[in-house]
């Protein structure tokens, strides 16, 4: 099944060089017809389709879309609007950064997915550093996991420069990754597959090769998995 026509792209491209409010207002029920509804659509099907494996996703596209608007109060990019769609596919969808659940961005450029955990509360964060520290097999064998290896190549993140304690610091010497503040991963694909009828069955691979990542740092976090 395809869930969207050549025009979702080519809004994204017309709106690079009219990146504007009167452009879009103008375009707006295009946007909504070629853009936002069928990445609602698309977005409740990958949600139906992720909750037969995880029962905990019980939110709808609504919870999961981001805003195409961009927050401009601190950037010197003050072009209004974001050159993709994107959607958080969690427990409590957009509105937690720190829930290892699965992320989509759809645009002209680039498909892209992943997941992990993005935003990390202070305490959540030494949860996972204390879980890997002292599961550092495991760990191992979740980073090189051949799926999760093939698909991600590794997890992502800033680093701190220091860690809260000694015993950290000295595990870092075997682990670095234990520096890592965030924990995500993310996979580029050619943007054409966002027309193709393929695209849910990619996003459904994709989400599979990285759940056995998913699982560790839900467990770290003291989640349920």
């Amino acid at each position: 099944m395809t869930y969207f026509d050549p025009d979702f792209l080519n809004f994204f491209i017309e709106l690079a060089s009219n990146n504007h409010k009167d452009w879009f207002d103008e375009n707006r029920k295009r946007y909504e017809k070629s853009v936002k509804k069928p990445f609602e659509n698309f977005v409740n099907a990958l949600i139906f389709e992720i909750q037969k494996d995880d029962p905990s996703i019980q939110i709808k596209a609504k919870d999961a879309i981001f805003r195409i608007n961009r927050d401009i109060r601190f950037s010197k990019d003050k072009t209004p609007y974001k050159m993709d769609r994107t959607a958080a596919i969690s427990p409590k969808g957009r509105k937690d950064h720190s829930d290892p659940g699965f992320y989509v961005s759809l645009g002209p450029e680039k498909l892209m997915v992943g997941g992990g955990a993005y935003f990390l509360p202070p305490e959540t964060l030494l949860k996972v550093r204390n879980y890997i520290m002292a599961n550092p097999m495991e760990f191992e064998s979740t980073i090189n996991d051949k799926r999760f290896k093939s698909t991600y190549g590794a997890l992502k993140g800033d680093e701190n420069k220091r860690l809260p304690n000694k015993e950290l610091m000295a595990a870092a010497q075997d682990q670095p990754l234990l520096m890592r503040k965030q924990f995500y991963y993310m996979a580029e694909s050619d943007s054409d597959l966002i027309l193709s009828d393929k695209l849910m069955d990619h996003c459904l691979k994709q989400y599979e090769d990285g759940k056995k990542m998913k699982g560790f740092l839900r467990t770290a976090m003291g989640m349920s998995t």
